[in-house]
């Protein structure tokens, strides 16, 4: 019988996804499928492309939003919605299981990702979105404004993007 070949783990091993901090979060649409939005060349205020979304893009961009609402430790500092992945910068402020802080747990931005994508999936009646996500703990305030600009930064290099599909 044939081995079925193990996944890699993605996570950092040992590490509480529910530190303060920040992270730089990707998660994207299944075989790269551009059906959150489509960039668009020179119509914002300044001239610059943008991303015109789609009805889904519209509704994980709103439920993206909402995300403070549903854990009140986390702050979405900056996130895109790009036609095919989504790119979000992430905070932690509370402590786990400190008042007012959302219910414990050694997890919070899987569970986030993970809430955002049971959202949409049930909206729409089918999973939209790859199995995994990417994270990357931010480890100082230099490395936070480049992820930062980066993502502000994100459509106006669609072309040049490794999710891009020629």
């Amino acid at each position: 019988m044939k081995e079925l070949p193990q996944r890699k783990r993605l996570r950092l091993e040992g590490y509480d996804y529910s530190s303060k901090g920040a992270y730089f979060i990707t998660f994207c649409v299944k075989d790269k499928h551009e059906m959150l939005g489509t960039v668009v060349v020179g119509r914002d205020a300044l001239g610059a492309p943008f991303v015109s979304l789609s009805e889904y893009g519209t509704l994980i961009y709103k439920e993206i939003e909402h995300t403070h609402l549903y854990y009140k430790d986390i702050l979405v500092d900056k996130f895109v919605v790009m036609p095919n992945h989504i790119h979000m910068l992430v905070s932690i402020h509370g402590e786990n299981g400190a008042p007012g802080a959302s219910r414990p747990t050694s997890a919070l931005i899987p569970n986030v990702v993970g809430a955002l994508k049971r959202k949409t999936n049930k909206v729409y009646g089918f999973n939209m979105w790859q199995t995994s996500y990417h994270d990357h703990i931010i480890r100082d305030e230099t490395e936070y404004q480049h992820i930062w600009q980066y993502v502000d930064e994100n459509p106006t290099r669609w072309t040049e993007d490794c999710y891009y599909i020629k």
